[in-house]
C-alpha cells in the first residue's frame, strides 16, 4: 500500500453529494485511501469545506491504513459529518468489528509505521475511540473518530 499516494487531482462532480452526512461500507484494499480521499475532498468542496481537504485526507489515510493492517477481514464504515455549532467543520469517523482497540505508539526513527494515531491527534482538534460496548452498536468492535474544524 502506497500511503503517500497523493494523486487525488481528479475531477469529481459533486452535485449529487449530500448537505449533512456521507457513509461508506469498505473492504479496504491497496488502493481504497486514494479513492476515498477523493471522495472526501468532493464533499468539503461541495460542503464549502475545502480547507480542510489536507488535514481530512491526512486523517482518511491513516484510519483507513490502520484499517488495511490490523483489522483481520478489512471491512469498515467510514463516516463524514458535516456541523456548524461552535463553528463550521466535520467529523471524521471509522468503525470496525475488531474488538482490539487502537493505541498512539511513539515510533522508532526511520520506522515504516507507528505514527497514524499520532499525526491524527497532531492535526485534530479532538478525536478518540468508542468501544462499541458502550454504544446502541454493541458489536465488540470500534470507532475511532476525529474532529476538524474549519
Amino acid at each position: 500500500m502506497n500511503e503517500n499516494d497523493t494523486s487525488d487531482t481528479d475531477i469529481i462532480d459533486t452535485s449529487a453529494f449530500p448537505t449533512r452526512a456521507y457513509r461508506v461500507h469498505l473492504a479496504v484494499g491497496d488502493h481504497s485511501p486514494r479513492h476515498v480521499r477523493r471522495i472526501v475532498r468532493g464533499l468539503l468542496e461541495a460542503w464549502g469545506l475545502a480547507g480542510l481537504g489536507d488535514d481530512a485526507a491526512l486523517v482518511v489515510t491513516e484510519l483507513l491504513v490502520n484499517v488495511y493492517r490490523h483489522v483481520p477481514d478489512r471491512r469498515c464504515t467510514m463516516t463524514v459529518r458535516r456541523y456548524e455549532g461552535g463553528g463550521a467543520g466535520i467529523v471524521i469517523g471509522v468503525h470496525d468489528t475488531y474488538p482490539v482497540l487502537p493505541r498512539v505508539r511513539g515510533a522508532a526513527p526511520g520506522a515504516a509505521g507507528g505514527r497514524g494515531l499520532a499525526l491524527v491527534a497532531a492535526v485534530a482538534g479532538k478525536w478518540g475511540v468508542a468501544p462499541d460496548d458502550e454504544g446502541p452498536q454493541r458489536t465488540g468492535g470500534k470507532t475511532v473518530w476525529c474532529e476538524l474544524r474549519a
